[in-house]
């Protein structure tokens, strides 16, 4: 496949040096992106002097103000034309074959519309994420998530889904799920956003892939988590409530939004038994957000909307 094809795309979070490991190794690439564009969602001085030292090479937008993750991507993705988009947060680093590798993974199956490879933490010792998946809790699971990486990962096969960290799509597919001019859900902000376009995809007949051997690496939590949780497992204790408010209230958007109804209620068992610890965990520890939930508006009706919506796609 030539290099022509592939578009990537950062969406900084305000870190100029998270950014500048980011792009060098972007620009590193055995097989160079046809594009490379950085969507500044921070409006921070320190990133625009980042952008002098890459502008011959890279192009870089900035948003009106600071919106979601899923907003900012769906800006990048407008923008760009290539046949096949990488996705990527800031905090995230390719090993230099990784776009090489990676690409293969689209030539297996003309209906594989999403490729993972094996994405390490930064400390390049433990998972990140091999690949997402739907659990029976229906929430994300990213496979392999916090293990030591001992190659029990070695094995290419098909996944339900990819990390938003480094998400790699076919761009036929992203046309072919998007929703007006969104292609990932802007309503969900943090959180669910890469769970809710694997859902739509596998609903209509695309599949995701994992490349054990396109290596990428991820610090976990840095533009969601307080500083003394970033790369540690269990988000919930690591993160302020509205971040909270917004991982509990994002799961049940996402069902609303693409769960078929034999399946809800063979999963029911499984959601309640979830819902109890969450409750009890937010009595326990964030009793505040109980009165947020009360008084917040939520917007289930739009997702019952959108889940019209898909079932027409």
């Amino acid at each position: 496949m030539s290099n022509r094809l592939v578009d990537l795309i950062i969406v900084s979070a305000g870190n100029p040096n998270y950014l500048n490991s980011c792009l060098s190794s972007a620009l590193k690439q055995i097989l160079p992106p046809s594009r490379i564009i950085v969507i500044d969602n921070s409006n921070q001085r320190e990133i625009s002097a980042i952008f002098k030292g890459f502008q011959d090479r890279v192009d870089f937008f900035s948003l009106d103000k600071p919106s979601s993750y899923a907003a900012a991507l769906n800006a990048g993705i407008a923008i760009s034309r290539g046949d096949f988009t990488l996705c990527m947060n800031d905090d995230a680093v390719l090993e230099v074959g990784y776009l090489e590798r990676a690409i293969r993974g689209f030539s297996i199956d003309k209906n594989i519309g999403m490729v993972s490879g094996k994405i390490l933490r930064a400390d390049r010792i433990n998972v990140d994420s091999t690949g997402l998946f739907l659990s029976l809790c229906r929430t994300a699971y990213e496979r392999g998530y916090g293990l030591k990486d001992q190659g029990q990962f070695r094995n290419e096969g098909y996944v339900f889904g990819v990390s938003g960290a480094v998400a790699f799509y076919r761009r036929q597919m992203l046309e072919s799920i998007k929703n007006g001019q969104e292609y990932f859900d802007a309503d969900f902000g943090f959180f669910y956003e890469d769970l809710d376009l694997a859902w739509r995809a596998q609903r209509s007949g695309w599949k995701g892939y994992y490349i054990p051997e396109a290596i990428a690496y991820h610090i976990r939590g840095s533009s969601a988590r307080k500083k003394q949780g970033i790369g540690k497992r269990c988000a919930r204790n690591y993160i302020d409530d509205a971040l909270y408010f917004d991982l509990v209230k994002n799961r049940w958007l996402v069902i609303i939004k693409n769960e078929r109804v034999l399946d809800f209620l063979f999963h029911l068992p499984f959601i309640i038994l979830y819902d109890i610890f969450t409750l009890f965990h937010i009595i326990l520890f964030r009793p505040k957000l109980l009165t947020r939930f009360k008084l917040e508006r939520i917007p289930w009706r739009n997702m019952l909307n959108k889940r019209l919506i898909n079932k027409k796609i």
